[in-house]
């Protein structure tokens, strides 16, 4: 039977290139100046389980001869009830295409209880960032009800943690395809379904303390729980489920690490003919156009409309590129009666005759976010692949021949996972709005000075709070390019930090003329591991890319010497750990007057500045200090 959309071909990449192999021997040969891009145009196809194998073993390869990718890997360590002997080596070339260089730690399967309690695990050794609890419904003790199972869950994860896991990832159970006695099976409190259903709703109960649910269940269902249990495959190997699905299962997982490392895409850009509404607005006119109710191929593109509405309302931020003149362009945004987006919910609206790159590139620059932020959505075969080819970074998800299946598409892809949403996100188009508002004021200001002085900048100054902690943990966690450490922290860990009376931390809300900016900075810092007296070692300091060169660096730093001074710290330490994505800010502390102290294997370097010692001028930047 064909399927109307086979998610478990992952239709929306391309297909392998034939040459896939032959290239793959090249890279591990001769790696070239920029290895990472070549695995990740690799990692783009829509692989299969052997090449994704395969491209995961380059990667290792790459990593011991060059090492590690963009600044270094990330370790998942996956612990369950199952064989994940497939899995594992699966899941590194799935992590390139969102990414990241993984790198997988695994025990024996049917060993939880013994790696989460057993303090000499290959947890406490290695320390992964996060851990897999990689269970089915054959793992937790489901027999005695959905609360002591999610107990038992509980107690491994807090084992996981202590032993030295950043964060543990739970997965939702999914239930046996043919239910025992019928629909009873659904109300009735002792039915394994039933029992499954309340312990994947008390999953929730477990992110408390800032670990994340992997929605298995979810998945099993889009592809069909039938197809997703091979019940020969448990009995002769122990396997979870079947081995064809290993690959979007595992893209799933890093999916989801994309999200928590701050690698999930921020961009939506959208052409217009034949992808927002049917038909080509220079020719057919607004009258002439396919949009709305009446006709289903009307209806179709209104349901992407919607979508696409939900994505921006969320945080997602909306740009048109589109082949056409600006003003026929805007037509249908303020002249048909049934377009549901708006144009006050697009950040940046380029139409022109240029090369959809180009016009990504310039995209890009105005809203002051890198290409590998950006999802092109097109429904033109050719611009797609003259978009892939020029700028392999912008995922561009193929899109099936039916308008009534691009929702389908853009959402299976999976570009916007996200771990929380907080209230900033649902400003986002309206803060880049402002941002366009502030670079028009830019452009008809020669003098830097003049533009900053203009923008009538004020900034609270104070520690992170319970109130702001989801938005400063989303911070940290999204942020890469204005990134002195890239130091990733959960919120648990977070929290953490602002009960130790030994840290210290601080947050940035800037205002101006033009709008809110919101919370915009982070710095924590903390003693020193060695313990050494009157040191501040600054743990991590980070800023949002919306408003670098404002100077605001210069404002936080005051206040971080006057708190240092306050509390009695002498000398504040600091470092830069290149990874890839922060060349920004490699001349950060030797700006802001720190001295250099020592470079580390690896290009680590070290700076310090005395508190004493004198600052540069003031910044044209009103400072509101809150808290203590």
């Amino acid at each position: 039977m064909t399927l109307l959309y086979d998610l478990a071909a992952m239709p929306w990449l391309p297909p392998a290139p034939p040459d896939f192999r032959a290239r793959r021997r090249v890279l591990e040969d001769d790696p070239g100046s920029d290895p990472a891009l070549e695995l990740y145009r690799l990692a783009g196809h829509a692989l299969d389980l052997n090449q994704l194998i395969h491209l995961g073993a380059t990667l290792g390869k790459l990593r011991r001869n060059t090492g590690p990718l963009a600044g270094g890997a990330l370790r998942l360590a996956v612990v369950g009830n199952a064989n994940c002997d497939m899995i594992l080596p699966a899941l590194p070339g799935a992590a390139l295409r969102h990414g990241i260089d993984l790198e997988v730690l695994g025990g024996d399967f049917g060993q939880v209880a013994q790696v989460a309690l057993d303090p000499d695990s290959f947890i406490a050794r290695q320390r992964p960032e996060a851990v897999l609890l990689a269970l089915d419904h054959r793992g937790p003790p489901l027999t005695e009800g959905a609360g002591r199972a999610l107990d038992w869950v509980a107690e491994m994860a807090r084992g996981l943690r202590r032993a030295g896991a950043g964060l543990v990832i739970h997965q939702s159970l999914v239930p046996p395809p043919v239910p025992l006695f019928g629909s009873l099976d659904v109300i009735h409190a002792g039915a394994v379904r039933r029992i499954i259903e309340d312990y994947n709703a008390g999953l929730a109960g477990l992110t408390a303390d800032g670990d994340l649910v992997l929605d298995v269940a979810g998945l099993a269902q889009a592809v069909g729980t039938t197809r997703w249990f091979h019940p020969a495959q448990w009995f002769i190997g122990k396997l979870p489920f079947a081995p064809d699905l290993i690959p979007l299962y595992a893209d799933h997982v890093s999916r989801l690490l994309a999200a928590l490392w701050g690698r999930s895409r921020k961009g939506l850009v959208l052409d217009l003919d034949n992808t927002l509404w049917g038909g080509v607005i220079g020719d057919d006119g607004v009258e002439g156009i396919v949009l709305g109710q009446g006709s289903g191929l009307g209806e179709a593109f209104l349901e992407i409309q919607r979508q696409v509405m939900a994505l921006q309302e969320r945080g997602v931020i909306l740009a048109v590129c589109s082949k056409n003149d600006p003003q026929v362009a805007l037509e249908p945004f303020r002249r048909h009666s049934e377009m549901l987006l708006t144009e006050e919910r697009i950040a940046c609206f380029v139409a022109n005759w240029h090369d959809k790159a180009s016009n990504l590139e310039t995209i890009a620059r105005r809203l002051d976010i890198g290409l590998d932020a950006l999802v092109l959505l097109d429904d033109n075969p050719a611009e797609r692949a003259q978009v892939r080819q020029a700028l392999p970074r912008v995922a561009v998800p193929e899109l099936p021949e039916d308008p009534s299946l691009y929702p389908w598409a853009l959402a299976a892809a999976g570009y916007f996972e996200t771990i929380r949403v907080t209230a900033e996100d649902r400003e986002r188009t309206r803060q880049y709005r402002d941002n366009a508002s502030r670079q028009a004021l830019l452009e008809t200001t020669r003098d830097l000075g003049a533009f900053l002085a203009g923008l009538e900048m004020v900034a609270r100054v104070g520690p992170i709070t319970l109130l702001t902690l989801k938005r400063a943990v989303q911070l940290i966690n999204k942020t890469n390019q204005f990134n002195l450490t890239t130091r990733r922290h959960t919120e648990s860990a977070v929290a953490a930090l602002l009960a130790d009376p030994r840290v210290t931390t601080f947050q940035v809300i800037l205002k101006d003329r033009f709008g809110d900016n919101g919370l915009i900075s982070v710095a924590i810092c903390r003693p020193p591991a060695a313990g050494e007296e009157g040191i501040w070692e600054i743990d991590t300091w980070l800023m949002s890319c919306r408003v670098l060169k404002r100077r605001v660096e210069e404002a936080l730093l005051r206040v971080m010497v006057e708190t240092a001074r306050q509390a009695g710290i002498a000398i504040l330490r600091g470092s830069y750990l290149p990874s890839g994505r922060n060349g920004l800010v490699e001349e950060h502390y030797p700006a802001l007057g720190f001295e250099p102290a020592g470079v580390e294997e690896g290009g680590i370097t070290h700076w310090l500045l005395r508190v004493e010692a004198p600052l540069g001028p003031e910044p044209p930047i009103r400072i509101v200090r809150e808290g203590t």
